[in-house]
């Protein structure tokens, strides 16, 4: 009997069993995918932080420690590839004789480096120009000495006299930050900036050079390589690289101390990784439980019919035992069919998103992530089918199945309110988790703990269920008290049914109202993850730019005297407008920031100012204060809060003369707070008047050039440029600033949670919509068979159903945008650490949604042709059927 069912259930409900399947293949193809995703995200995210770093572990020896020992000690240490000595000493100035003129720098570093340095350590040192042995200087110390490879360079260290050695070539040090940390000291301890002068020696020219130097001005650093395979998780990684750093201090018993550069690069992953995993949570599991939803609501638009089976089993005597097991094997049938289906999508998306069905993950973590999705499908077929039809077994008697009486009382939910206390909710929990001294994620620097303040979910949860309920309350009211508008409405389709339209719609408010919220839910889905995405490509943009400062940015070495006069020279092809910007730096009591010389009046031809980066006014007003106002001040909004400042105050700031060298005082007015500006940094630092700034300093030498190439060919003028410029200055574009500034949460670029999110929203909005539709049509033959005998026309029932189809798109799509809306507000507010900086304003993808709204709309349009369509069958045949 089972088999004899089963083929039953195949051959004559067909369309029923599909649909279910479909619904469970979406929320089992959805999980897959995304949680596979997910997984090699993290991997991925270890792996680039791995790669960024060019010396895994900068060992210190401390005074009095022996070099040798240490070295030999971390060469036997467990994990490590290879380990060297390098030498570091302070020098108090370099000099150059250049065409007849000395030049001489301020304090710089010098290090030396043992025979294939560069092979061991690869990413530390770039080649610009001349060799990649010898003696080599860094960019900025060749470009403040204005000497090239074959000249002169003289050393000068504390207690002996200058020495000269002969340049190789010019490097570049894209690393320097972690090169020359303070090592074993905390953030803040750390120096503000790299040294700007530094030359690489040989070793055995570093030892002959600082043989007669201090001992307190020489140190050793020991620079190691790992090769330990690390786990691909990044908070496990993070605490590998840590637990082995740590073991070798102990190790060293205080005789050296571990710059953990590899561990400060896992440190920041894990934190984007934890991201990643929220984006999952607060992405992801709203698609699979809406997928859940749709396979419950197309299993409850069968309801009526399976209990009516129920009700004729029972008559010809099949005991309750037996029945719930053939309401097992549809369930089986349905969970098995959509689970496999739902496996097999998630492998062929995994195949075209990413080039292989497991997304690049392991084989032991994909067939996990599967196996769960399986289970997935297994209990929603258990929970939308199985379970509803034990609850009639026990609860509906072969009496009530002849009964046309309907529920006409409101729900448990309605009567007390639960909707607005969900919202209510929702708002109190939003206003908690926004607030400017909360944090998402806590990752404490160094720490091996993290943790995430998972209680911030509950905002956008309950705001999707509060929103949900309420819209089937409005739905449901409008339906109850609104027939005579409906009828209206329905007059030009239904003409002469058009008060019997109303009322079948009235009658049947309930179905449609769930078929409304589940559409407008879809909808939520489509217009949240959008958004959410949209904005975080467009806040990455806008953190490039900021740092970047425009396309193309060349930044002159700080004691070049550049005038404003050399932007002609850059005006190359493809440079639509040059900006110099001044660079200089100022004191505020004993506070040292960047100040910003700007021309107000045309900064903005070069780079993109944003009302969001200013306080105190929009940016086109504040500009035209400048220009005003030759000694008004922008200022950062640290600075605002550490030194009280009130919008009118004098701020002195003292500068150093040009001419003289000395610092002088500098009165300015505060007139606004600048919290971003391109190519500043992101805590402290003022925007002034270029030329007051100029005026009272005695020079207008610039600091950099912003260069506007209309967001075309930035790689090609950079090189253009670099090979123009030389050494002289510093090139830097856009493209190159986006991988450099981006973090490893970027890298990913949540290209593959896009295509994978974003095509699932648009099939589960055209199924929320049309499929539910379809099978209510198809249950509801019977009325439309009725109705032809009675003399309703083809036309008359085509407008009674186009009437509740065209009710159900305006009532999902609308419900839908209002709700996606407050979403991706709520969303966007509370992952606020996802952003950097945070948006002005939210970045809406009209082209999809506007293909999400087409589809969901064809899918109901095409439900209700089709559902008249078959309504047209001869009214016998179709009663003899049903």
């Amino acid at each position: 009997m089972n088999t004899a069912w089963a083929g039953g259930l195949a051959r004559h409900r067909a369309g029923r069993l599909l649909a279910a399947l479909a619904g469970i293949a979406l929320a089992v193809a959805l999980v897959a995918a995304l949680g596979s995703f997910l997984t090699v995200s993290k991997a991925t995210m270890t792996q680039r932080a791995v790669r960024s770093v060019a010396v895994d572990w900068q060992v210190e020896v401390q005074p009095g420690a022996d070099p040798q020992a240490m070295l030999s000690l971390v060469r036997k240490a467990p994990g490590i590839r290879t380990a060297v000595p390098v030498g570091f000493a302070h020098s108090s100035a370099f000099t150059a004789q250049v065409q007849g003129s000395t030049q001489t720098t301020g304090p710089g570093m010098v290090l030396g480096l043992p025979d294939g340095y560069q092979k061991l350590f690869p990413g530390g040192i770039r080649p610009l120009t001349g060799g990649t042995s010898g003696v080599l200087l860094a960019q900025q110390t060749a470009s403040n000495l204005h000497v090239a490879p074959g000249d002169t360079v003289g050393i000068r260290l504390p207690g002996t006299g200058v020495r000269q050695v002969r340049v190789a070539g010019v490097v570049d040090l894209p690393q320097a930050d972690s090169l020359f940390q303070k090592v074993g000291a905390p953030t803040q301890s750390q120096p503000t900036a790299p040294p700007d002068n530094v030359v690489l020696l040989p070793s055995t020219t570093f030892t002959s050079l600082t043989a007669q130097a201090p001992a307190a001005g020489v140190t050793t650093q020991i620079h190691a390589a790992r090769d330990a395979k690390l786990p691909s998780e990044p908070a496990a990684a993070f605490n590998t690289a840590t637990r082995g750093a740590h073991n070798l201090e102990a190790r060293a018993s205080g005789a050296a101390i571990v710059g953990n550069n590899l561990g400060a690069a896992l440190d920041s992953a894990r934190q984007d990784a934890l991201y990643a995993q929220i984006l999952f949570l607060f992405l992801g599991v709203p698609g699979a439980l809406l997928a859940a939803a749709l396979t419950a609501a197309v299993a409850a638009a069968g309801g009526e019919r399976r209990r009516q089976e129920q009700a004729l089993l029972r008559l010809r005597g099949l005991r309750p035992g037996r029945i719930a097991t053939l309401s097992g094997i549809e369930a089986g049938l349905v969970g098995a069919g959509g689970a496999a289906a739902g496996l097999g999508i998630a492998a062929l998306l995994g195949r075209l998103a990413f080039g292989s069905a497991s997304f690049g993950t392991s084989a032991g973590t994909w067939i996990l992530w599967y196996a769960l999705a399986f289970v997935l499908g297994a209990v929603v077929a258990a929970g939308a089918v199985l379970v509803p039809a034990l609850r009639d077994l026990r609860g509906v008697t072969v009496a009530d199945t002849r009964r046309a009486g309907r529920r006409t009382g409101s729900v448990w939910w309605m009567r007390y309110g639960v909707d607005f206390a969900l919202l209510i909710g929702s708002w109190l929990i939003f206003r908690a988790s926004s607030g400017n001294q909360y944090a998402l994620v806590l990752a404490p620097e160094g720490v091996p703990s993290i943790s995430v303040s998972y209680w911030a979910f509950l905002g956008p949860a309950l705001l999707w269920i509060g929103s949900a309920l309420l819209l089937w309350r409005l739905t449901l009211l409008a339906l109850t008290h609104g027939r005579r508008v409906l009828a209206r409405l329905s007059l030009p389709l239904a003409k002469n049914l058009a008060g019997t339209t109303a009322a079948v719609l009235s009658r049947r408010r309930r179905p449609l109202a769930r078929s409304v919220v589940l559409l407008a839910l879809a909808v939520s889905f489509a217009i949240s993850t959008a958004t959410f995405n949209a904005t975080y490509k467009q806040q990455a943009e806008v953190d490039a730019r900021l740092t970047n400062g425009a396309d193309v940015t060349v930044t002159e070495p700080p004691e070049a005297r550049t005038p404003p006069g050399a932007a002609a020279s850059l005006k190359v092809s493809g440079v639509r407008h040059v900006e110099a910007l001044q660079h200089r730096f100022a004191y505020v009591g004993s506070d040292l920031q960047d100040l910003y010389g700007v021309r107000p009046d045309t900064i903005t031809s070069a780079t993109s100012l944003q009302d969001a980066y200013f306080s105190g006014g929009t940016a086109g007003t504040l500009m035209r204060k400048l220009a005003k106002q030759p000694d008004a001040l922008l200022v950062s909004a640290e600075t605002v809060t550490d030194f009280q400042l009130s919008p009118g105050d004098t701020v002195n700031l003292r500068i150093q003369d040009a001419h003289t060298k000395a610092l002088r005082t500098v009165p300015f007015h505060y007139v606004g707070v600048a919290k971003e500006f391109p190519t500043a940094p992101k805590d402290s630092f003022f925007v002034a008047n270029a030329s007051y700034v100029a005026q009272a300093t005695g020079s207008d030498s610039v600091g950099a050039f912003l260069l506007d190439t209309g967001g075309t060919h930035q790689k090609q003028i950079a090189a253009h440029l670099r090979r123009q410029l030389g050494t002289s200055a510093t090139v830097s574009d856009l493209t190159q600033t986006r991988g450099t500034v981006g973090s490893s949460l970027t890298a990913v670029d949540l290209a593959g949670l896009t295509r994978i999110e974003l095509a699932f929203a648009v099939l589960l909005a055209a199924g929320a919509g049309g499929l539910v539709l379809a099978l209510g049509l198809a249950e509801r033959r019977r009325t439309f068979a009725i109705a032809t005998v009675l003399g309703a026309t083809r036309r008359q029932l085509r407008g009674m159903v186009l009437t509740e189809a065209i009710l159900l798109t305006a009532g999902g799509l609308a419900g839908g945008a209002l709700i996606g809306w407050a979403l991706s507000e709520m969303l966007v507010k509370v992952l606020t650490g996802v952003f950097d900086p945070p948006p002005a304003d939210l970045a809406v993808p009209g082209a999809y949604l506007a293909l999400t709204a087409f589809a969901a709309t064809v899918a109901v349009l095409a439900a209700a042709l089709n559902g008249v369509r078959r309504a047209a069958r001869p009214a016998v045949e179709e009663l003899r059927d049903l």
